[in-house]
């Protein structure tokens, strides 16, 4: 005799709401209870929950969730500058527009939609973005959510009109951590960085893993692929993955968590409990 399984439905597990302020969130779900959440402003991913309804993303207390203020904490897009290298407004103004849901988005491979719950977003450039930066584009970004409760995100960026222009952007993670003095970041040893601290001097990593004593931020350069932060008191490990531009950003200040910013195309972080 057969039996019979339930299929579940991705579609039916993306929903879409309205904040206190009238700004659309779109919450992903899997079937095992891990979730995310994603706001049209500024495309940010303002939560990620594992199966267990933990958050794994910090959210400052004093973030200010209305256009055209920046969200402070979950993952900001930083866009099409990142920083202060450049004219433009720190890390430039994609997490402060309103973005699109992406009802028709180019294609993807397979592997980047089967089996998951996702949403995809876009950002087209506005006259009054070509004021400031003179460039013809669309960035569009697929969140997505795995059965197990990985976290993808995937940027692709478009050049409309052909005329060569140069950008860079950043996946500004806030993590959510124990204490710091419980941190340790694995990949990055030996590499050379940029301590933004000190006028971006180039030093090069002398420990055998990255823990935290005082304010960081700095910049690594051409960073592995795979990074990962764990958290010795709560006994949890994310493994980020990325493909595409090479460094890694990673700052600690006293009045947030601590933040891995990965400047690449692609970012999967891996939020199960090891």
């Amino acid at each position: 005799m057969g039996h019979s399984a339930a299929v579940w439905d991705y579609r039916a597990a993306t929903e879409i709401t309205k904040d206190w302020n009238g700004i659309h969130q779109i919450v992903l779900r899997t079937p095992r209870g891990a979730s995310a959440q994603v706001c049209l402003h500024g495309a940010q991913v303002t939560s990620w929950r594992n199966e267990h309804g933990e958050e794994l993303l910090f959210t400052s207390s004093k973030a200010i969730f209305k256009a055209p203020k920046a969200i402070r904490g979950g993952i900001p897009i930083c866009s099409p500058q990142f920083g202060n290298c450049g004219s433009l407004e720190l890390h430039g103004f994609a997490r402060n527009r309103m973005w699109a849901i992406d009802d028709n988005p180019p294609p993807l491979p397979a592997n980047d939609s089967s089996g998951k719950s996702f949403i995809d977003l876009v950002l087209k450039s506005s006259e009054e973005d070509m004021k400031g930066w003179p460039h013809s584009f669309e960035f569009r970004l697929r969140v997505s959510l795995t059965t197990d409760g990985d976290l993808t995100l995937i940027s692709r960026v478009r050049n409309i009109n052909g005329k060569p222009f140069s950008f860079s952007f950043a996946y500004h993670t806030y993590l959510m951590v124990s204490d710091i003095s419980e941190i340790r970041i694995e990949g990055l040893e030996t590499l050379d960085y940029l301590d933004n601290l000190f006028q971006k001097e180039r030093f090069t990593e002398q420990g055998d893993a990255i823990t935290f004593e005082s304010e960081v931020d700095r910049v690594y350069l051409s960073s592995p692929n795979i990074i990962a932060v764990l958290d010795h008191e709560r006994k949890r490990t994310f493994v980020i993955r990325k493909d595409g531009l090479p460094d890694v950003v990673h700052q600690y200040f006293y009045d947030m968590c601590s933040c891995v910013e990965s400047m690449g195309e692609e970012i999967k972080i891996n939020g199960r409990l090891w």
